[in-house]
């Protein structure tokens, strides 16, 4: 969530803003808004940050000479998101966000030093005066598709590319699972962590590997097309993540598991310029169109896409939770006996449900 990018090249160099091209300045005396966006990948043409770089220029087009963007992609977590933060407030933006997990401490640093500018961070948890979070309801759409994996799978065995045992991810699993086994009681999900965002070469690596163990269904929490692709070259099926990729698995995607940003960027814009922005934190679901399960492959029947339908308006409806209870991991323990998981405890998320194969690797 690509082609061939030169990786880090940002360590030893300074911040090049690439300017927007649809922006233009504002009259003399009415100057735009500055807005500045952090990449953990390359934008690509799918996945994480091309979706955030596709809100971007929603924004862009709905605010037009009120706003003036920037970003720097493939940013490395760490010291180096840190200098490209700053830099972009040195610059002048007065709103920037960042988009990675590991961008939260370097953002939360950064936003100390400049109390007047404005910080979106999506995917952590931590917010201060200045500093706002984001994040989209993943795991319903994964639920979703989990139902459309149990229902096409031969093997009952799905694989799944992970990029790193954090809470985010493995609600997504989790979700996969609880789905899946929802109409297959006898799936079983298995797990390869790349301990990347973005390493076509390792996602591709773990999709195969997981296809070799007797996965017929892959699917990913990565930012690259090489799981959907792995599974297009050796007829499998797949469920992408973040785009729709199904120019690259045009016979292997079964559905996509999505997020938008264009009316949240704009919103959180629009905020600033009319000096009501308010630091929170944005959750939002299929309901409030963040999420969604689009591009349905050729390969899917049309009861099954209407069942999908239906559970669908179930989760926008509040009748079905992905997450309600009894929920049991996968070593016997009842982690929620009744009710439906709150966010304190999907925020909090360290283990695998019944279904998913393995232990949970320790940090």
């Amino acid at each position: 969530m690509s082609g061939k990018f030169i990786r880090n090249a940002l360590c030893a160099a300074a911040v090049v803003p690439v300017l927007a091209l649809s922006s233009v300045a504002a009259a003399a005396g009415d100057e735009p808004l500055k807005v500045g966006f952090v990449y953990v990948s390359p934008i690509g043409e799918a996945g994480w940050t091309w979706q955030q770089d596709l809100g971007r220029k929603a924004m862009e087009k709905a605010l037009g000479d009120k706003v003036k963007t920037q970003y720097v992609e493939d940013v490395p977590e760490g010291a180096d998101a840190e200098r490209v933060i700053r830099d972009l407030a040195q610059q002048g933006n007065k709103l920037i966000f960042t988009t990675s997990f590991g961008f939260m401490n370097p953002t939360l640093k950064v936003a100390k030093q400049f109390p007047d500018v404005k910080f979106v961070h999506s995917t952590g948890y931590k917010t201060a005066p200045n500093v706002a979070t984001t994040n989209a309801r993943f795991y319903e759409a994964r639920y979703l598709a989990g139902i459309i994996a149990g229902k096409m799978t031969k093997t009952n065995v799905a694989g799944y590319v992970g990029a790193f045992p954090i809470p985010e991810v493995l609600q997504g699993i989790n979700a996969f699972t609880r789905g899946m086994r929802s109409v297959n009681p006898n799936a079983e999900v298995r797990v390869i962590w790349a301990n990347s965002w973005f390493d076509p070469g390792k996602e591709r690596d773990a999709a195969l590997a997981l296809i070799g163990q007797g996965a017929d269904v892959v699917t990913h929490h990565t930012d690259s097309t090489a799981t959907v692709q792995a599974a297009e070259e050796k007829g499998k099926y797949a469920v992408a993540y973040h785009s729709d990729m199904s120019k690259f698995g045009p016979n292997a995607q079964l559905a996509a598991v999505t997020h938008h940003w264009d009316a949240y960027f704009t919103k959180e814009a629009n905020d600033v310029l009319n000096g009501t922005w308010k630091s929170d934190s944005t959750w939002g679901g299929i309901k409030q169109g963040m999420a969604a399960l689009e591009g349905f492959g050729p390969a899917v029947p049309d009861d099954v896409k209407k069942l999908v339908a239906e559970k669908q308006a179930e989760i926008v409806a509040g009748t079905l939770a992905p997450f309600a209870g009894p929920i049991t991991d996968n070593q016997g323990k009842v982690q929620l006996a009744s009710g439906v998981l709150d966010d304190a405890g999907l925020n909090k998320m360290n283990y695998y449900v019944q279904g998913v194969a393995g232990k949970l690797p320790t940090k």
